[in-house]
């Protein structure tokens, strides 16, 4: 079977037209040179070019194998670099999961960060909530997510992404909506609630809870929904009040007033990178690094 290097002659040869030239661009002498074109055409079993005293000329079989030739170089050339760079995880395909909420928050960033700085890197992406990224993460079945604390399942590694506050989402023409002064936790008092679902938005449940706790406020709660979005649609329809992530603001709900809340800690709020401690896949190391390069 021919060698790489026998096809690199030839094809220096084939283009040159000339063993000195095609000797010289290799940094090679014509002896070798001239042994590797030998050599090939042996392997081969045909005569690629036709030598005289004075010319270089390709036979019929040896210019229908020039461009043959070419690709296979070209093929060795992409696989070495693919190689190095999955090594390098420069490339590859990395699984990502994320919440709704980071849908419209933080993922544009990290599709950015991945487009500018590790274009040959693949993503798949993946949304659900938290508690399912996690268990996909533990599973396998995911490479990265963007989750909410706490992700403390053993075996994951976690670093912060970002961190925002709580504002007030209010239907259009209620009270606290159209006075000048700003909403107060306190004013939530005895009011009707859209809250978040125990189990399946249980991070902004118990933050959302821990605020009223503090504050000692008894909302009422008439709802209880797993995405932020739905809690604004029923937020519209007059059902109650709620408070959503600041990143809400990006969805621009007709019929919805978001307000700043007195009375809240600044960026309660918080979104975590998550990942297995034992993924060896280079691309994800990447991909981290590009995310939160203080992880």
């Amino acid at each position: 079977m021919f060698s790489l290097e026998q096809l690199h002659g030839f094809v220096a040869v084939a283009e040159e037209l000339h063993f000195g030239r095609a000797a010289d661009r290799l940094n090679l002498t014509q002896p070798p040179l001239s042994r590797r074109i030998q050599q090939l055409e042996r392997e081969m079993g045909v005569e690629l070019l036709t030598r005289t005293r004075r010319s270089v000329r390709l036979t019929p079989a040896g210019r229908a194998f020039l461009a043959d030739a070419r690709r296979i170089l070209e093929l060795s050339e992409h696989a070495t670099l693919s190689a190095r760079r999955t090594s390098l995880g420069q490339a590859g395909t990395v699984s990502l999961g994320f919440t709704a909420v980071a849908a419209y928050s933080q993922l544009d960033s990290v599709l950015t960060a991945v487009r500018e700085q590790l274009p040959h890197v693949d993503l798949v992406l993946r949304e659900a909530v938290s508690s399912t990224l996690r268990a996909a993460l533990l599973a396998g079945d995911l490479d990265l997510a963007l989750v909410r604390p706490p992700a403390d399942d053993p075996g994951l590694v976690t670093a912060p992404l970002s961190r925002e506050t709580l504002l007030a989402a209010l239907p259009a023409g209620h009270r606290l909506a159209g006075r000048a002064a700003d909403p107060d936790v306190g004013d939530f008092d005895g009011e009707p609630f859209v809250m978040y679902s125990p189990s399946e938005a249980r991070y902004f449940h118990e933050v959302l809870t821990g605020v009223f706790r503090a504050a000692r406020v008894s909302p009422v709660f008439v709802q209880h929904l797993a995405q932020v979005h739905t809690v604004l649609a029923l937020v519209r329809a007059g059902l109650g009040v709620s408070l959503v992530p600041a990143a809400a603001q990006r969805l621009r709900f007709d019929g919805v007033v978001l307000r700043p809340v007195g009375g809240l800690a600044d960026a309660p709020v918080e979104l975590d990178l998550a990942w297995r401690g034992d993924n060896d896949n280079p691309a994800l190391a990447a991909l981290v690094a590009a995310i939160a390069p203080s992880a």
